[in-house]
């Protein structure tokens, strides 16, 4: 069975981007413009493996609180966070989060869902 991968990012280009990354990498890729839809998806289907995401979205929510929601709710689903602007700290992310500086290299992201497998 493959891993699916949930990419929640509310720019369409990058969102391709990374889905299509996913994808050819024989993942397969779900996708959110936002964290309300982000969790509608998770409540929907329990084959959500990663869910990653941006920081900085419009809606209810940003990429940092949809990822607590997400380890409080789901938590054997593994987290990848990304940001141009914001770095968390540690201690503000929860524990076994991967976070990538955009714009990340395809090969930071793959290395990160490789050890998923």
């Amino acid at each position: 069975m493959k891993i699916v991968v949930l990419v929640v990012e509310d720019e369409p280009i990058i969102r391709m981007n990374a889905v299509g990354v996913i994808e050819d990498a024989g993942y397969d890729v779900l996708e959110a413009g936002n964290a309300d839809n982000a969790i509608l998806l998770l409540e929907t289907r329990s084959d959500i493996r990663v869910v990653f995401s941006d920081i900085e979205m419009p809606g209810s929510m940003n990429g940092l609180k949809l990822i607590h929601a997400v380890r409080e709710r789901w938590p054997p689903v593994i987290l990848i966070l990304a940001s141009g602007r914001v770095s968390p700290l540690v201690a503000d992310m929860p524990s076994d989060t991967v976070f990538l500086r955009k714009p990340y290299a395809e090969s930071e992201l793959l290395k990160v869902l490789e050890a998923v497998d």
